[in-house]
């Protein structure tokens, strides 16, 4: 391993190569977002002049423990969180120019960090095609609650982890030429809440310029809320923690708020069946519209875009008895009666037209069917039929699953395509996922979904050397990509979906 030091805005970093790839890990974006910066957009970190240690990851957002997000061992928790991790090939030299690619993580806007294992970014780089940046931002109830109608006016930010997010964009403007990227061709990506991220950016203004490609995968993006319904998130959030007024929040230890937080994660589900406590924000400033809006007016950044989906979505979140998706019949019911009340305007199939489309299914696999298609399907396709007016857009749909994961039911579900995308395909020897086998045809796709990701990156076009062309979707035809043993090419593959949820965005304000 061999030590190397590269100069930032703000000081001299110290990372290192490590199997042929140049590793800086946990740089300083932002200053620590803590006492009066809680809930506030960051701000510049104090410049130093010593080389700072980027060997070792820097502490992830304070979150709760998860079951299916396992953080490593030796990364701890800090408020103080804001850093960012730089991968490239030693080929790389720094005064190359290569296309960037910047992960945004996702955990349910709740959970996650860069140091997961599965972010692992030696394989995505190892080709010398592009650099890689992975970031951190707040999470849970410190990232995304809004207290700004609470506090005094300018007190309080709405969207903080936007603006993180934003920052650490602004920061690979100004940094990444140093480590042999382009700023001017970045490519930002996420899965789950970090997709959710990535299709609320193409639609904020101050992200404008910051990246000119953007792939979102299964991204919950119709889970932007208004201020109204904030401000009551808000609300119930100081009265769990026992405070008169949003300023007495900002001396309580992060852990107890986060804790609180995820008490509001787990019951707002429950009485509010298909919403989030914490999701992004419409606060008319860093996020003027509800981004679905955008999208179906033709007005988001007209960048070219890829997104897509799995085709088993919620089958985990079923087998977990997560709370975030509605499953059950009366739930389902509940959420679709409330979406007619508080959007008349929408046309909203009734129980029957939903239950007639949902017929041939057998009746446990309803309501997953259902949920999966709400949250996740019907929001990517919409989002194509908008963004597709205004910029080359690629549509997939993730259906590979090993044979262990078929037999356990779990298929192709959420986030299931996340080894493949960054070729780390087993998760350490407690992995059952290619017990059964199936390791041959994973690694063989992963080259495949390797190569596209990174020829869009590279090119604009998400080809790979085997399969076939990726079109990019159009109407009338709505051409799709299906990623499974062998990939192909179907035309209106969601063709009857469209002809059930209809053409406008369903989406709670």
């Amino acid at each position: 391993m061999t030590d190397e030091v590269v100069e930032t805005t703000y000081g001299p970093v110290r990372g290192a190569i490590e199997d042929g790839v140049r590793v800086f890990r946990g740089i300083r974006y932002a200053a620590p977002p803590v006492g009066e910066r809680r809930w506030r957009a960051p701000q510049p970190p104090e410049p130093w002049t010593e080389p700072a240690d980027a060997t070792r990851f820097a502490p992830a957002s304070v979150q709760p423990r998860n079951a299916v997000i396992l953080m490593p061992p030796d990364v701890r928790q800090d408020e103080d969180c804001l850093f960012l991790n730089v991968w490239a090939s030693a080929a790389v030299g720094a005064d190359e120019r290569r296309p960037v690619m910047v992960w945004i993580h996702g955990g349910a806007y709740m959970f996650g960090c860069s140091a997961q294992h599965m972010y692992d970014g030696r394989a995505l780089v190892n080709t010398g095609e592009v650099v890689l940046v992975t970031i951190d931002y707040r999470v849970g109830a410190l990232g995304f609650a809004d207290l700004s109608r609470l506090g005094e006016p300018g007190r309080f930010d709405a969207n903080p982890a936007l603006h993180d997010v934003v920052a650490a964009l602004r920061w690979v403007q100004d940094n990444i030429a140093r480590f042999g990227g382009d700023p001017g061709a970045v490519t930002i990506f996420g899965e789950s809440a970090g997709g959710g991220i990535v299709t609320t950016l193409l639609t904020v203004p101050a992200a404008r310029g910051l990246f000119v490609r953007a792939i979102a995968e299964s991204s919950p993006a119709t889970s932007v809320y208004d201020q109204d319904r904030s401000e009551r998130i808000a609300r119930q959030l100081l009265e769990k923690l026992g405070a008169d007024d949003a300023e007495a929040l900002r001396g309580l230890p992060a852990a107890q708020v986060t804790a609180a937080g995820m008490e509001l994660f787990s019951e707002i589900p429950v009485s509010e069946p298909g919403t989030l406590a914490f999701a992004p924000v419409v606060d008319g400033v860093l996020v003027p519209e509800h981004p679905v809006t955008v999208y179906s007016r033709g007005d988001a950044h007209p960048v070219p875009l890829l997104l897509g989906t799995n085709a088993d979505e919620t089958s985990l979140f079923t087998r977990v008895k997560s709370p975030l998706l509605p499953v059950s019949a009366t739930a389902l019911a509940e959420m679709t009666a409330d979406l007619r009340a508080e959007r008349p305007e929408l046309e909203v199939p009734d129980d029957a037209e939903i239950a007639a489309a949902y017929a041939g299914l057998r009746s446990s696999a309803r309501g997953p069917a259902i949920s999966r298609d709400l949250a996740f399907r019907m929001p990517a396709v919409w989002i194509a039929e908008g963004h597709s007016a205004v910029a080359p857009t690629y549509l997939y749909r993730f259906d590979w699953a090993t044979p262990m994961l078929r037999l356990l039911g779990i298929g192709a579900s959420h986030g299931t395509e996340l080894p493949y995308v960054w070729g780390n395909l087993v998760g350490g020897p407690k992995d059952i996922t290619f017990r059964l086998g199936g390791l041959r045809t994973g690694r063989a796709l992963s080259a495949r979904m390797q190569q596209r990701w990174r020829r869009f990156a590279t090119t604009g076009t998400p080809d790979a050397d085997t399969g076939p062309a990726w079109p990019a979707y159009t109407a009338p035809d709505r051409r799709s990509l299906r990623i499974d043993r062998v990939d192909s090419v179907v035309s209106d593959l969601d063709a009857a979906d469209r002809a059930t949820w209809g053409a406008a965005p369903l989406a709670f304000p």
